[in-house]
């Protein structure tokens, strides 16, 4: 897979992907990273990539003809054929639509993806409209720019391509992946999958520790029990901590029993 970043602050990723498995998958050749500086893209002697908007207001906006010479230089497929030749052209923005799992897993699966990274006040609206796909943004909340929330999102679908993680199970067990049954297809001793929900529990040795132990249920060896204790934990806990995604969750029938279960005792009953 290749990821092109285009940015003003080419050295900032210099820490992000050179340490763990985005620099293994780099190594190893699964992904390779190409960072742009878009100041090379302009014409005049003070390398200017932004401007002030027409009609007034606060703050500085990323101008056009820079980004579109650099997206250009890349030789990417026109807008019309990039979803057939698997390329994407992203505009990271607080405006875009909200990145997650999901959308981690459909840029995993590209040839070509492009990041461009938004600063200032914003960036030329001609820009999200004529030469980026899609909009992304890694949350609700301003950052100083979209280089943070590129990171975020390299880091994110590297680990999705196969052979980056050593043990590929793990990455469609995690929280918010969504769509897996539970238990897969690894037998009693398969730890149970996301299916939407946050991740279950987890503890490792000492059983004791400081008087704090390890419940009971995982070490006597019921690998039944041990499904059925986490199916549970990962239930409660997003229930207290994140419920709006028990809407979109993929819940079985045993799913909803363990749920009425940890709901009646907060109701009192």
């Amino acid at each position: 897979m290749q990821i092109d970043i285009i940015t003003i602050f080419p050295d900032f990723f210099r820490g992000p992907l050179d340490y763990g498995i985005v620099r293994r998958a780099r190594e190893a050749g699964l992904v390779k990273i190409t960072i742009h500086d878009l100041r090379g893209f302009t014409r005049d002697r003070h390398r200017t990539v932004d401007d002030r908007p027409f009609g007034g207001g606060e703050g500085m906006v990323l101008k056009p003809e820079p980004l579109f010479a650099c997206v250009e230089s890349l030789q990417l497929a026109a807008c019309s054929e990039r979803e057939s030749r698997k390329q994407s052209v992203v505009l990271l923005s607080a405006q875009g639509e909200r990145f997650d799992q999901k959308l981690a897993s459909q840029f995993a699966g590209l040839e070509r993806l492009l990041l461009i990274c938004g600063r200032y006040e914003g960036v030329d609206e001609r820009v999200g409209m004529y030469l980026a796909d899609r909009e992304v943004s890694i949350g609700d909340y301003v950052l100083s720019g979209g280089e943070l929330g590129a990171a975020v999102i390299v880091d994110t679908v590297t680990r999705l391509i196969p052979g980056a993680v050593g043990n590929e199970a793990s990455t469609r067990q995690e929280s918010f992946c969504a769509g897996a049954e539970i238990g897969g297809s690894d037998g009693p001793s398969s730890t149970c999958a996301s299916g939407g929900l946050l991740d279950y529990p987890h503890y490792t040795r000492p059983a004791d520790f400081r008087g704090m132990k390890v419940p009971e249920v995982l070490v006597n060896g019921n690998h039944d029990e041990i499904r059925r204790w986490r199916r549970r934990s990962a239930l409660e806990k997003t229930l207290r901590n994140r419920p709006d995604l028990l809407e979109r969750a993929a819940l079985s029938a045993e799913d909803k029993k363990l749920l009425s279960e940890i709901e009646a005792p907060s109701r009192g009953e």
